[in-house]
């Protein structure tokens, strides 16, 4: 079960760190770094937050 949860933690770590440095254009670099950090720290949390934050305002 922990082997799991380290895969999905894994992904969406990622998938912030993937998405801030390439898709999102509209950040500053500041933000990126933050991002980077809590992406890295808290990694499904930080996926559930950037998503909540930033990809639902389309």
């Amino acid at each position: 079960m922990s082997g799991l949860l380290y895969l999905i933690g894994l992904i969406c770590c990622i998938w912030v760190i993937y998405d801030v440095w390439v898709i999102n254009k509209k950040l500053d670099e500041s933000s990126k770094i933050l991002w980077t950090i809590l992406a890295i720290i808290a990694n499904i949390l930080a996926a559930i937050i950037y998503y909540m934050v930033h990809k639902r305002r389309v």
